[in-house]
């Protein structure tokens, strides 16, 4: 079975990850599925709203860490790079994005909800952008659109210290819609989608466009951070990182 599942019904097009052995993490293979799966919808009058979602009790552990040591994305092809080639095709997606999040959000399952435009979370949702705790640098645009967002310092707390924090912190601070019982999460962001794919699809791609338009610096922030994270995966201090994280011990950046 594929671990990522495409389900189009009612003019809804779900994306579910779907490998939960794994918490979710993301490899290249399944940012190929994204992407690929996202720029089809765009061009698809039979898709008017997606949604993404993952299981009540995980939304995404992130990058699978493994996956991206033994073939990391390079600076000179970032564009061609799997995971490039989601974030901007989810940058620029014309039509209305609805993100269903339990359990854990760790990197670019935070980061790629700044680029939804509902976001539904359980009220066992825990997120985090640990990308310096990684020895590596923020991504999706996001050391743009979290100053936005938060403001300078809750961004930077956010950013700098790479803490988890919680479902009614992330309501609070306007990246979720609301925060729900899990286990009613997923159904709560159909029933939304559904009430969007019936309204004028016009309409709604212009009044989208037209919100986005002040956030156009996040696409040349995403290229900029893009060409620093994959410079940064194969410094020592990202090797050191990801090798302790799965060797499951605390890492040395003494002498980094």
């Amino acid at each position: 079975m594929s671990d990522i599942l495409v389900h189009l019904e009612n003019a809804v097009l779900t994306l579910t990850f779907n490998r939960l052995d794994k918490k979710n993490a993301i490899t290249q293979a399944m940012y190929a599925a994204l992407a690929d799966a996202l720029k089809e919808a765009a061009g698809d009058d039979a898709v008017r709203t997606v949604v993404i979602q993952g299981h009540e009790q995980i939304f995404t552990a992130g990058n699978d860490l493994q996956d991206f040591l033994a073939a990391p994305p390079s600076a000179d092809a970032r564009d061609e790079a799997p995971v490039f080639r989601f974030l901007h095709t989810l940058q620029s997606f014309p039509k209305p994005i609805v993100a269903a999040v339990c359990g854990a959000a760790v990197g670019i399952g935070t980061t790629m909800l700044l680029h939804c435009d509902l976001v539904y979370a359980g009220d066992n949702a825990a997120f985090s952008l640990p990308f310096v705790n990684l020895g590596l640098c923020p991504e999706a645009g996001s050391s743009y659109l979290l100053p936005q967002l938060l403001g300078y310092q809750r961004a930077a707390e956010k950013l700098l210290l790479g803490e988890p924090f919680y479902a009614e912190e992330a309501a609070e601070i306007g990246i979720v819609n609301r925060v729900l019982p899990p286990g009613e999460v997923n159904a709560y962001a159909q029933a939304q989608a559904a009430k969007l794919a019936a309204k004028p699809s016009g309409s709604i791609r212009v009044t989208k466009a037209l919100m986005k338009q002040g956030l156009q610096e996040a696409a040349s922030r995403m290229d900029a951070e893009g060409d620093h994270f994959a410079r940064m995966l194969r410094e020592p201090a990202a090797r050191e990182a990801m090798t302790a994280f799965m060797q499951k011990r605390k890492p040395d950046f003494s002498k980094l």
